[in-house]
């Protein structure tokens, strides 16, 4: 680059609204049917729930960027919205975040994503709509190269072409790094066909069940889904685990990381997969090593179920900082 560049990441991916509907707990119940958990409610009626909220500009790559603007980082977003009120009411929250909005697209006669979360307990089922969007990688200026990309979860119409356009330009920037937190139709696309972007990323995370189907590895044996990772070109392995923490491997050294202890019974598990994955690039991007990012990203998971939606409880440096201070002493990264 030329010039020093005006933005430290730019976050990619679809960006949506969020209306919580807050299930009376009496009014629903989860049934296990066949291994998989079921939310039911009665059939036919009329059924009062307790309040709902709505939550502008979220989605996996929306709450990356939230969580690195929070994080003192300077940051982009490249996403897709309607031409619409909504789109201007996501355009805003982001704004309002010190996201640089310049390169999201509103969509001439489209709708803007609009997603609908049962939030049951502490729970969510979320019902999904992704608009049909043209998808074009823009055009940057050479300032506003950034030195990383944060790819995520985007539209199955995405895949046909966008990614190899993300690609090519990778290509022509080889200084910029790259993470990358697959959403659903990116993990069903497989790695064969999105082997370059596996083999160019800095960082890839997924919980153990995502890497299990991805990468085809032995869910029972965290060496062996390490293992797969870095055969695909993955520089740094990060992999999340529900209840027993997170694993993270940089080719040559591995390690276990556990939660952080929850001050209180979650409210909300929207977005704690996100504010992991997201925080701990974030502390790479701003110069940590590998175990030191494992010490952030569970302290910002765990503020983030306190709160309702994925982005009310991202922290910003200091708190984390604060957290950091007042941990317990079992709170490390653990060599495997």
């Amino acid at each position: 680059m030329s010039q020093q560049s005006t933005l430290d990441v730019i976050a990619i991916g679809d960006v949506v609204i969020d209306a919580f509907i807050k299930l009376i707990e009496d009014q629903a119940w989860v049934e296990d049917r066949d291994g998989n958990k079921v939310l039911c409610m009665q059939f036919g009626t009329k059924l009062p729930f307790d309040h709902d909220q709505i939550v502008n500009g979220v989605g996996n790559a929306a709450n990356a960027a939230v969580a690195f603007a929070r994080l003192g980082l300077k940051t982009g977003f490249v996403t897709n919205v309607g031409d619409d009120q909504r789109g201007m009411d996501i355009t805003r929250a982001l704004k309002a975040e010190h996201i640089d909005t310049r390169f999201v697209h509103a969509n001439p006669d489209k709708k803007s994503n609009f997603h609908y979360v049962l939030w049951y307990k502490d729970e969510r089922t979320i019902l999904i709509k992704h608009e049909d969007y043209d998808y074009h990688w823009p055009r940057f200026r050479a300032n506003d190269i950034p030195r990383w990309i944060y790819f995520s979860s985007i539209s199955e119409r995405a895949i046909e072409h966008y990614h190899d356009d993300v690609v090519e330009w990778l290509e022509e920037n080889p200084s910029v790094k790259v993470a990358f937190q697959p959403g659903t139709f990116q993990m069903d696309a497989g790695i064969e066909r999105l082997h370059k972007l596996y083999a160019r990323s800095e960082v890839v995370a997924l919980n153990r069940e995502e890497a299990t189907q991805v990468f085809h590895g032995n869910h029972a044996d965290m060496h062996d889904l390490l293992n797969k990772m870095h055969e695909a070109g993955i520089k740094i392995a990060l992999i999340t685990d529900g209840p027993n923490g997170a694993y993270a491997s940089d080719g040559t050294r591995r390690w276990s990381m556990p939660l952080y202890p929850d001050p209180a019974p979650p409210v909300d598990r929207t977005g704690a997969g996100d504010s992991f994955a997201s925080t701990f690039t974030a502390a790479l991007m701003k110069g940590a090593d590998v175990p030191s990012a494992l010490l952030w990203a569970p302290i910002n998971s765990m503020n983030v179920v306190q709160h309702v939606g994925a982005q009310e409880g991202l922290l910003t440096e200091d708190q984390i900082d604060y957290y950091l201070r007042n941990a317990p002493t079992d709170y490390h990264p653990k060599e495997m």
